[in-house]
């Protein structure tokens, strides 16, 4: 199958002067669709990230996925979202308007056997242009070991490729790409604990099952500029948006201030108004 959709075509980022990543770092992100590893936070913040993390973990029962698009709805997610070191980074890809539009920790904990198949996230969005850049920020160490994101390097920039469903039960996702064997040699996204990496919307990635004795979790937080506006009215229900630095002058997100608290309770999810 292959969705059409109204604009996915990869924009190469020009920045002639970066404040943080380098040249050659933007370059590597417009020709193979991600820069890895970065280094973000301090070893005391990556143990309170931790800490913190453990603390929803153990509200949501143990539930490594429920996490999802809560930053505008608990205080810790939203300072996460927020933290300087991670803007720099994304500022330098999109510009100085930054918004976060969705989070999500996923934890894949030991023996987990739910893969995360081959896919493209703006496949998912009702978003256009594309022009979203995710991090995928390390709460644990990540690695081959431990099922760590992998890329197909150099997919960010084909549009929309054909997708079908996965012939295995139990993965996470529900749709997979056809044919990704033969678009080259997958990069594993080997992190330490408080590092991230940036990738783009189009990029074909993935995750195996997570076999080991040890948990790999990571939180995923969604930025993009102004210019991207949402296309579907029902899905949007479900997106609750942070201006994180700049302005913005489309007036077309809906913008939330930092929450009180960190209810993260399933009858406080934002999902349940709708969306993906």
């Amino acid at each position: 199958m292959l969705d059409s959709f109204e604009d996915l075509a990869f924009r190469p980022v020009k920045n002639a002067d970066p404040r943080t990543l380098s040249r050659a770092q933007i370059d590597h992100y417009n020709r193979e669709g991600y820069i890895t590893p970065l280094n973000a936070f301090t070893a005391r913040e990556t143990s309170d990230a931790r800490a913190y993390f453990d603390r929803l973990l153990k509200a949501r029962e143990g539930d490594g996925y429920a996490l999802n698009c809560y930053q505008a709805r608990a205080a810790g997610i939203w300072d996460l979202c927020t933290h300087p070191g991670i803007l720099d980074y994304v500022e330098d890809l999109i510009g100085p308007n930054v918004i976060c539009w969705a989070s999500h920790f996923f934890c894949k904990m030991p023996g987990d056997p739910k893969a995360v198949p081959w896919h493209q996230d703006a496949a998912f969005w009702s978003l256009a242009p594309a022009r979203t850049v995710t991090v995928w920020l390390a709460i644990d160490d990540a690695d081959a070991g431990n099922a760590a994101m992998q890329f197909i390097p150099r997919t960010h920039d084909k549009g929309a490729l054909a997708w079908e469903k996965p012939d295995a039960a139990g993965n996470v996702l529900d749709r997979e790409i056809v044919g990704w064997e033969e678009m080259g040699a997958p990069v594993v996204n080997t992190l330490r604990a408080g590092q991230l990496s940036l990738h783009a919307d189009m990029l074909a990635h993935g995750s195996a099952a997570n076999l080991s004795s040890r948990r790999r979790c990571g939180l995923t937080i969604r930025y993009c500029p102004p210019e991207v506006r949402i296309t579907d009215e029902v899905w949007a229900r479900g997106i609750e948006a942070i201006l994180c630095r700049g302005e913005d002058p489309s007036g077309t997100w809906r913008h939330h201030q930092r929450p009180e608290g960190d209810d993260v309770s399933a009858e406080n999810s934002p999902r349940n108004l709708g969306g993906n």
